[in-house]
């Protein structure tokens, strides 16, 4: 067993953070999936919104947020994350993120949905350099202990207490060891969930591998309230190549003056969806990608910023414009094939704002969470903003009400006295494969309630297979993931048929209107 004051599940940019923030009280533990560096944040191209150039406000910051999220934000909640984005930045450069700079000022792009420039970047690889410097920043902290490659199973709660007790706290994890093939268990006062989101559960995701949902269904098992999954954002803009899986084309192309054409034709297709072409929200593009694939049965569509002087394009997206020629296409000369893919999970575990969980003891921050920051459809660069502001948010809390949150009971060790090996890794592989069609098929980003009780009908056959699976057999990593995938996969297609109405993110074809009221959606175990 291992104990500790406070343990963070995630080594992203909420989990790293919230680490930073508790270290200085207190011995942290951080685990991650794989290695460090594997999770959602070192694959953030765009950047971090904040509001520093002259003549924007935090007024207009919120509003776009608002406007993005179509009514289903929480307001308190984004003037809370934008009103503490400046300070956010602040310690980051501290911290010795290189931001691009203009002169004595950060240089700010502009992405789509937004009124004003205020992404702050490092090139097009923003998301590597900072996490790059939270890492640096957590190694060198006598107090935190980075784990890597642990596989966590389930959240450890009242229900493992060698006396049982049916209080709802949670006292830490149980998590597969990689290195030793063996489930161990750690402890703490706090834990606080940073395990990203669920976009494994889509056939083409810019996710990494691990985002299989891990956090949302441990807590969802354990007794936490979901919200809003059925709003999966995805990104209009994802390379198309077959050797080449989930190679994100940034927003920021085409906030640079990038088109999006038909192959053949070269026709502008953007200004017949929406007055603002190419600068519309990612839904709105998203949308009008996939109308012009299905309607013409393409592959993909076209994205060409080729008009733009070449020295432009090498400057603006110097890791974009190597990684594309080392597969043959010159993006200074030639458009980029790209099909839209899963990118981002608005929904997750909800949170208040000091990102406590409905059980005592979890917390939970970025994007595993729902804080009410993004509602109905994420702004851009608004997600590494919800990491830091959280991350930070439940440090404090944690750090305040620490006379208050009582040690951890004797807590009963993991037992697989009654399971064997599995001699059937070919059931995993193909359940896993088969989610991720359906859910591309039936879930995606065109929805009608049939294709949806399709999806459902799916989930509640492998269900019975899963369950008889984990019953039986040693836990593997696969397994582990699997269990959590269609966890997460059942939690979206529950969500979306309770939706009667296309707002934001998610448009079914049998309820094309919007409401007049936006109300969440809440899933209660």
């Amino acid at each position: 067993m291992h104990e500790s004051d406070i343990l963070i599940i995630g080594s992203g940019a909420a989990g790293l953070t919230a680490a930073l923030n508790l270290a200085e009280r207190f011995k942290v533990t951080v685990l991650a999936k794989g290695a460090m560096n594997e999770g959602a944040t070192a694959w953030a191209q765009g950047g971090v919104a904040a509001v520093l150039e002259p003549g924007d406000t935090f007024d207009s910051h919120i509003e776009d947020t608002m406007i993005a999220g179509a009514g289903l934000n929480d307001r308190a909640t984004v003037e809370f994350v934008v009103e503490n984005a400046p300070a956010a930045i602040d310690r980051l450069e501290k911290l010795g993120v290189p931001f691009n700079t203009e002169g004595e000022a950060l240089h700010l792009t502009r992405e789509g949905g937004h009124s004003h420039r205020r992404i702050v970047h490092v090139n097009d690889a923003t998301g590597w350099a900072v996490q790059e410097a939270l890492l640096n920043a957590a190694r060198a902290h006598p107090n935190i202990t980075l784990v890597a490659d642990m596989v966590v199973i389930d959240l450890a709660t009242s229900r493992h207490e060698a006396r049982y007790s049916g209080a709802g706290n949670v006292w830490g994890v149980y998590a597969f060891n990689r290195a030793a093939n063996a489930v161990e268990l750690f402890t703490a006062r706090a834990t606080i969930l940073a395990t990203g989101g669920a976009g494994r559960t889509y056939l083409f995701s810019t996710a990494p591998r691990g985002a299989t949902g891990d956090g949302i269904a441990m807590a969802w098992r354990a007794g936490c309230r979901i919200s809003n999954m059925e709003f999966m954002q995805f990104h209009p803009t994802c390379l198309y190549n077959l050797d080449v899986k989930n190679f994100l084309i940034t927003e920021a192309v085409r906030g640079e003056g990038g088109h999006l054409k038909l192959p053949g034709t070269g026709h502008r297709f953007m200004p017949d969806f929406d007055p603002r072409a190419e600068l519309a929200p990612r839904d709105v593009v998203a949308r009008a990608i996939d109308h012009e694939i299905k309607r013409l049965g393409l592959d993909y569509v076209h994205l060409d910023i080729s008009h733009q002087p070449p020295e432009f394009v090498r400057t603006h997206f110097p890791m974009i414009h190597e990684k594309l020629l080392g597969l043959g296409v010159d993006m200074t000369t030639q458009p980029i094939p790209v099909v839209p893919a899963q990118h981002y999970t608005c929904g997750g575990v909800v949170i208040d704002r000091a990102g406590r969980t409905d059980l005592p003891h979890l917390y939970a921050a970025g994007e595993v969470s729902q804080s009410g920051l993004h509602g109905a459809n994420r702004l851009a660069s608004n997600s590494l903003l919800e990491c830091f502001v959280f991350g930070e948010a439940a440090a404090d809390d944690i750090s305040a009400n620490w006379g208050d949150l009582a040690p951890p009971p004797a807590i009963r060790p993991w037992d697989e006295s009654r399971v064997t090996h599995s001699d059937e890794e070919v059931v995993i592989k193909q359940n896993w494969t088969e989610i991720r069609r359906f859910m591309w098929n039936y879930v995606g980003i065109v929805r009608s309630t049939k294709r949806l009780e399709r999806a459902a009908r799916r989930i509640d056959m492998l269900r019975e297979e899963v369950n008889d699976y984990y019953g039986h057999f040693r836990v593997t990593p696969d397994l582990i993931e699997l269990r959590n995938l269609l966890e997460s996969a059942d939690l979206i297609v529950r969500s979306a048929l309770h939706r009667k109405e296309s707002r934001g993110l998610h448009y079914t074809i049998d309820y094309p209107e919007t409401l007049d009221a936006a109300i969440d959606t809440v899933l209660v175990p």
